[in-house]
Protein backbone atom coordinates (compact mmCIF):
# COMPACT_ATOMS: atom_id res chain seq x y z
CA UNK A 1 0.00 0.00 0.00
CA UNK A 2 1.16 3.49 -1.09
CA UNK A 3 1.63 5.61 1.53
CA UNK A 4 -1.06 8.87 1.79
CA UNK A 5 -0.28 12.15 0.65
CA UNK A 6 1.00 14.25 3.63
CA UNK A 7 -0.13 17.93 2.07
CA UNK A 8 -4.34 19.48 1.18
CA UNK A 9 -4.93 21.08 -2.13
CA UNK A 10 -5.93 23.59 -0.18
CA UNK A 11 -2.50 23.93 1.22
CA UNK A 12 -1.22 24.23 -2.24
CA UNK A 13 -3.46 26.94 -4.08
CA UNK A 14 -2.97 29.13 -0.81
CA UNK A 15 0.60 28.69 -1.27
CA UNK A 16 0.12 29.77 -5.00
CA UNK A 17 -1.74 32.76 -4.20
CA UNK A 18 1.36 34.03 -1.49
CA UNK A 19 3.66 33.43 -4.25
CA UNK A 20 2.09 35.99 -6.34
CA UNK A 21 0.81 38.13 -4.22
CA UNK A 22 4.65 37.97 -2.80
CA UNK A 23 3.15 38.73 0.66
CA UNK A 24 0.92 36.64 3.21
CA UNK A 25 -0.85 39.62 4.32
CA UNK A 26 -2.16 40.51 0.46
CA UNK A 27 -3.01 36.88 0.17
CA UNK A 28 -4.99 37.20 3.02
CA UNK A 29 -6.97 39.42 1.30
CA UNK A 30 -7.21 37.90 -2.32
CA UNK A 31 -8.59 34.84 -0.49
CA UNK A 32 -11.09 36.40 2.01
CA UNK A 33 -9.23 34.90 4.81
CA UNK A 34 -7.53 35.98 7.84
CA UNK A 35 -3.67 35.87 7.58
CA UNK A 36 -3.02 33.27 10.21
CA UNK A 37 -4.81 30.96 7.72
CA UNK A 38 -2.57 31.15 5.39
CA UNK A 39 0.51 31.48 7.45
CA UNK A 40 -0.55 28.01 9.15
CA UNK A 41 -0.74 26.29 5.57
CA UNK A 42 2.30 27.48 3.74
CA UNK A 43 3.71 26.57 7.34
CA UNK A 44 2.38 23.30 7.66
CA UNK A 45 3.40 22.67 3.49
CA UNK A 46 6.70 22.79 4.42
CA UNK A 47 6.88 20.71 7.22
CA UNK A 48 5.18 18.20 5.19
CA UNK A 49 7.44 18.62 2.44
CA UNK A 50 10.74 19.16 4.55
CA UNK A 51 11.60 21.98 2.31
CA UNK A 52 11.85 25.98 2.68
CA UNK A 53 9.06 27.21 0.37
CA UNK A 54 9.81 31.42 1.03
CA UNK A 55 12.83 33.51 2.57
CA UNK A 56 10.78 35.93 4.46
CA UNK A 57 12.38 39.18 4.71
CA UNK A 58 10.56 41.53 6.99
CA UNK A 59 8.85 44.56 5.88
CA UNK A 60 10.08 43.15 2.36
CA UNK A 61 7.55 40.46 1.45
CA UNK A 62 8.10 36.74 0.50
CA UNK A 63 10.72 35.36 -2.28
CA UNK A 64 10.86 31.49 -3.45
CA UNK A 65 13.13 29.45 -2.66
CA UNK A 66 14.54 27.09 -5.26
CA UNK A 67 11.89 24.49 -4.39
CA UNK A 68 9.68 27.06 -4.14
CA UNK A 69 10.04 27.89 -7.45
CA UNK A 70 9.62 23.76 -8.44
CA UNK A 71 6.61 23.61 -6.44
CA UNK A 72 5.14 26.95 -7.82
CA UNK A 73 4.97 25.20 -11.48
CA UNK A 74 4.16 21.34 -10.41
CA UNK A 75 1.02 23.01 -7.88
CA UNK A 76 -0.81 24.86 -10.82
CA UNK A 77 -0.48 22.04 -13.03
CA UNK A 78 -1.47 19.84 -10.07
CA UNK A 79 -4.49 22.29 -9.24
CA UNK A 80 -5.45 22.38 -13.60
CA UNK A 81 -5.47 18.72 -13.38
CA UNK A 82 -7.87 18.56 -9.96
CA UNK A 83 -10.08 20.60 -11.23
CA UNK A 84 -10.34 18.12 -14.68
CA UNK A 85 -11.05 15.12 -12.45
CA UNK A 86 -13.74 17.08 -10.28
CA UNK A 87 -15.39 17.90 -13.71
CA UNK A 88 -15.40 14.38 -14.87
CA UNK A 89 -16.35 12.91 -11.66
CA UNK A 90 -19.61 15.19 -11.77
CA UNK A 91 -20.23 14.25 -15.29
CA UNK A 92 -19.24 17.03 -16.72
CA UNK A 93 -15.91 15.45 -18.84
CA UNK A 94 -17.82 16.47 -22.13
CA UNK A 95 -18.40 19.79 -21.50
CA UNK A 96 -14.89 22.32 -21.26
CA UNK A 97 -14.76 24.74 -19.05
CA UNK A 98 -12.66 26.60 -17.06
CA UNK A 99 -10.27 29.52 -17.63
CA UNK A 100 -6.63 29.43 -19.99
CA UNK A 101 -4.73 31.88 -20.43
CA UNK A 102 -3.37 32.48 -23.78
CA UNK A 103 -0.11 34.43 -24.42
CA UNK A 104 -0.07 36.27 -27.92
CA UNK A 105 2.79 38.44 -29.69
CA UNK A 106 1.76 41.90 -29.74
CA UNK A 107 1.88 42.05 -33.61
CA UNK A 108 0.29 38.40 -34.34
CA UNK A 109 -2.96 39.93 -32.00
CA UNK A 110 -5.86 41.65 -34.48
CA UNK A 111 -4.81 38.48 -37.20
CA UNK A 112 -5.50 35.38 -34.33
CA UNK A 113 -7.43 36.68 -31.38
CA UNK A 114 -11.21 37.66 -32.95
CA UNK A 115 -10.93 33.92 -34.92
CA UNK A 116 -9.80 32.21 -31.81
CA UNK A 117 -12.82 33.97 -29.48
CA UNK A 118 -15.33 33.75 -32.50
CA UNK A 119 -14.22 29.63 -32.64
CA UNK A 120 -14.24 29.08 -29.21
CA UNK A 121 -17.73 30.14 -28.72
CA UNK A 122 -19.07 27.84 -31.31
CA UNK A 123 -17.33 25.37 -30.01
CA UNK A 124 -16.35 25.51 -26.31
CA UNK A 125 -18.77 28.23 -24.78
CA UNK A 126 -17.99 27.47 -21.29
CA UNK A 127 -13.75 28.11 -21.55
CA UNK A 128 -12.87 31.74 -20.98
CA UNK A 129 -10.02 32.73 -22.48
CA UNK A 130 -7.67 35.66 -20.64
CA UNK A 131 -5.35 36.87 -23.04
CA UNK A 132 -1.63 38.31 -22.61
CA UNK A 133 -0.38 40.45 -25.23
CA UNK A 134 2.95 40.97 -25.05
CA UNK A 135 6.80 40.85 -26.56
CA UNK A 136 9.06 37.50 -27.14
CA UNK A 137 10.97 38.51 -24.12
CA UNK A 138 7.95 39.30 -22.02
CA UNK A 139 6.15 36.10 -23.12
CA UNK A 140 9.15 34.18 -22.44
CA UNK A 141 8.96 35.16 -18.71
CA UNK A 142 5.04 34.73 -18.65
CA UNK A 143 5.77 31.07 -19.44
CA UNK A 144 8.57 30.74 -17.09
CA UNK A 145 6.64 32.25 -14.54
CA UNK A 146 3.27 29.82 -15.30
CA UNK A 147 0.97 33.36 -15.97
CA UNK A 148 0.11 31.85 -19.04
CA UNK A 149 -0.68 28.06 -20.25
CA UNK A 150 1.01 28.67 -23.63
CA UNK A 151 2.17 31.30 -25.86
CA UNK A 152 1.39 32.10 -29.98
CA UNK A 153 4.23 33.29 -31.14
CA UNK A 154 7.09 33.63 -33.58
CA UNK A 155 10.43 31.51 -32.95
CA UNK A 156 12.14 34.61 -32.38
CA UNK A 157 13.73 35.14 -28.80
CA UNK A 158 12.68 31.88 -27.51
CA UNK A 159 15.34 30.00 -25.48
CA UNK A 160 15.68 26.08 -26.05
CA UNK A 161 13.31 25.38 -22.98
CA UNK A 162 10.59 26.78 -24.95
CA UNK A 163 11.61 26.25 -28.41
CA UNK A 164 12.21 22.47 -27.87
CA UNK A 165 8.67 22.49 -26.82
CA UNK A 166 7.12 24.76 -29.15
CA UNK A 167 5.48 23.34 -31.91
CA UNK A 168 5.84 25.26 -35.47
CA UNK A 169 1.90 25.41 -36.38
CA UNK A 170 2.48 27.71 -40.03
CA UNK A 171 5.14 29.61 -41.66
CA UNK A 172 4.88 32.56 -43.23
CA UNK A 173 7.31 34.18 -46.24
CA UNK A 174 8.80 37.67 -45.65
CA UNK A 175 7.28 40.34 -48.23
CA UNK A 176 7.60 44.02 -48.33
CA UNK A 177 5.30 46.61 -48.85
CA UNK A 178 5.28 49.98 -50.67
CA UNK A 179 2.51 53.06 -51.53
CA UNK A 180 -0.30 52.26 -53.88
CA UNK A 181 1.76 55.25 -56.43
CA UNK A 182 6.02 53.28 -56.07
CA UNK A 183 7.56 52.59 -59.10
CA UNK A 184 7.13 49.28 -58.65
CA UNK A 185 3.89 48.59 -57.35
CA UNK A 186 2.87 46.85 -60.52
CA UNK A 187 5.56 44.82 -60.44
CA UNK A 188 4.28 41.84 -58.27
CA UNK A 189 7.57 40.78 -57.12
CA UNK A 190 10.71 42.19 -56.26
CA UNK A 191 14.19 42.02 -54.90
CA UNK A 192 15.08 43.69 -51.60
CA UNK A 193 18.28 45.24 -53.52
CA UNK A 194 16.16 47.04 -55.55
CA UNK A 195 14.42 49.14 -52.72
CA UNK A 196 17.96 49.68 -50.85
CA UNK A 197 18.31 53.19 -51.90
CA UNK A 198 14.97 54.16 -50.11
CA UNK A 199 14.21 54.61 -46.25
CA UNK A 200 12.91 51.29 -44.40
CA UNK A 201 10.37 52.11 -42.02
CA UNK A 202 11.31 49.26 -39.58
CA UNK A 203 8.72 47.41 -37.28
CA UNK A 204 10.69 48.01 -33.59
CA UNK A 205 9.95 45.43 -31.87
CA UNK A 206 12.87 43.10 -29.83
CA UNK A 207 14.01 40.36 -31.88
CA UNK A 208 11.86 41.61 -34.76
CA UNK A 209 13.59 44.64 -35.46
CA UNK A 210 16.90 42.02 -35.97
CA UNK A 211 15.22 39.91 -37.80
CA UNK A 212 14.09 42.86 -40.42
CA UNK A 213 17.67 44.47 -40.79
CA UNK A 214 19.09 40.55 -41.47
CA UNK A 215 16.57 40.03 -44.14
CA UNK A 216 17.46 43.50 -46.08
CA UNK A 217 21.44 43.00 -45.17
CA UNK A 218 21.27 39.56 -47.09
CA UNK A 219 20.19 41.27 -50.04
CA UNK A 220 24.25 42.66 -49.85
CA UNK A 221 22.62 45.96 -48.82
CA UNK A 222 22.76 47.88 -45.75
CA UNK A 223 19.22 49.19 -44.89
CA UNK A 224 18.63 52.54 -44.60
CA UNK A 225 16.03 52.68 -41.63
CA UNK A 226 14.95 56.16 -41.56
CA UNK A 227 11.59 55.24 -39.63
CA UNK A 228 10.78 53.71 -36.78
CA UNK A 229 7.43 52.31 -34.65
CA UNK A 230 6.36 49.59 -32.69
CA UNK A 231 2.84 49.49 -34.41
CA UNK A 232 2.16 47.11 -36.96
CA UNK A 233 -0.38 49.45 -38.34
CA UNK A 234 1.83 52.39 -38.30
CA UNK A 235 4.52 51.01 -40.70
CA UNK A 236 1.59 50.40 -43.10
CA UNK A 237 0.17 53.98 -42.27
CA UNK A 238 3.96 55.32 -43.07
CA UNK A 239 4.59 53.15 -46.27
CA UNK A 240 1.18 54.54 -47.53
CA UNK A 241 2.25 58.12 -47.22
CA UNK A 242 5.57 57.62 -49.46
CA UNK A 243 7.94 57.70 -46.44
CA UNK A 244 9.98 54.30 -47.75
CA UNK A 245 9.27 50.64 -47.75
CA UNK A 246 8.78 48.14 -45.56
CA UNK A 247 9.14 44.08 -45.10
CA UNK A 248 6.30 42.02 -42.82
CA UNK A 249 5.14 38.62 -42.68
CA UNK A 250 1.23 38.88 -41.92
CA UNK A 251 -0.61 40.27 -44.37
CA UNK A 252 -4.40 42.16 -43.44
CA UNK A 253 -6.92 41.21 -45.67
CA UNK A 254 -7.09 44.93 -47.31
CA UNK A 255 -4.56 47.21 -48.74
CA UNK A 256 -6.39 50.18 -46.83
CA UNK A 257 -4.04 51.48 -43.77
CA UNK A 258 -5.96 53.07 -40.75
CA UNK A 259 -4.94 56.91 -41.93
CA UNK A 260 -7.27 55.92 -45.59
CA UNK A 261 -3.60 55.45 -47.95
CA UNK A 262 -3.27 52.08 -49.35
CA UNK A 263 -0.43 49.81 -49.88
CA UNK A 264 0.93 46.98 -52.33
CA UNK A 265 2.61 43.70 -51.45
CA UNK A 266 5.26 42.66 -53.41
CA UNK A 267 6.15 39.10 -53.09
CA UNK A 268 10.23 38.88 -52.46
CA UNK A 269 12.46 36.54 -54.76
CA UNK A 270 15.08 36.96 -52.75
CA UNK A 271 14.53 33.08 -51.20
CA UNK A 272 14.68 33.98 -47.70
CA UNK A 273 13.66 31.41 -45.09
CA UNK A 274 9.97 32.18 -43.92
CA UNK A 275 9.20 33.31 -40.16
CA UNK A 276 7.56 29.98 -38.25
CA UNK A 277 4.43 30.25 -36.34
CA UNK A 278 4.63 28.74 -32.68
CA UNK A 279 2.59 27.39 -29.78
CA UNK A 280 5.31 27.55 -27.59
CA UNK A 281 4.96 25.50 -23.86
CA UNK A 282 6.84 24.41 -21.03
CA UNK A 283 9.20 21.90 -21.21
CA UNK A 284 7.35 18.89 -18.83
CA UNK A 285 4.05 20.65 -18.48
CA UNK A 286 1.30 18.93 -18.92
CA UNK A 287 -1.05 21.55 -20.46
CA UNK A 288 -4.95 21.05 -19.39
CA UNK A 289 -8.05 19.42 -21.79
CA UNK A 290 -9.34 22.83 -22.25
CA UNK A 291 -6.24 24.51 -22.95
CA UNK A 292 -5.32 21.74 -25.51
CA UNK A 293 -8.96 21.95 -26.83
CA UNK A 294 -7.75 25.97 -27.43
CA UNK A 295 -4.47 25.19 -29.11
CA UNK A 296 -6.03 23.04 -31.21
CA UNK A 297 -8.53 25.90 -32.42
CA UNK A 298 -5.45 27.99 -33.21
CA UNK A 299 -3.85 25.16 -35.55
CA UNK A 300 -6.96 25.16 -37.48
CA UNK A 301 -6.98 29.04 -37.45
CA UNK A 302 -3.29 29.06 -38.71
CA UNK A 303 -3.81 26.89 -41.25
CA UNK A 304 -6.02 28.92 -42.79
CA UNK A 305 -4.27 32.02 -42.75
CA UNK A 306 -0.97 29.66 -44.11
CA UNK A 307 -3.18 28.48 -47.04
CA UNK A 308 -4.64 32.34 -48.34
CA UNK A 309 -0.69 33.94 -47.74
Amino acid sequence: MTSPVGFTLVQLRYFLVAAECGSMTTASAELNIAQSAVSAAVHNLERDLRVQLFIRRRGRGLVLTPAGERLQHQARELLARAREVEGEARGSGETLSGPVTVGCFVTLAPFYLPALFRACTRHYPGIEIDVVEAEAEQLRQALHAGRIDFALTYDLGLSPQFAEDGETIARFPAYAIVAAGHRLAERGTVELAELAAEPLVLLDLPYTRDYFRALVAGSGTAPDVRYRTQSYETVRSMVAEGLGYSVLNQRPATRSTYAGGEVVELELRDGRAPLELKLATVQGVTQTARARAVMELLRGIARERSATA
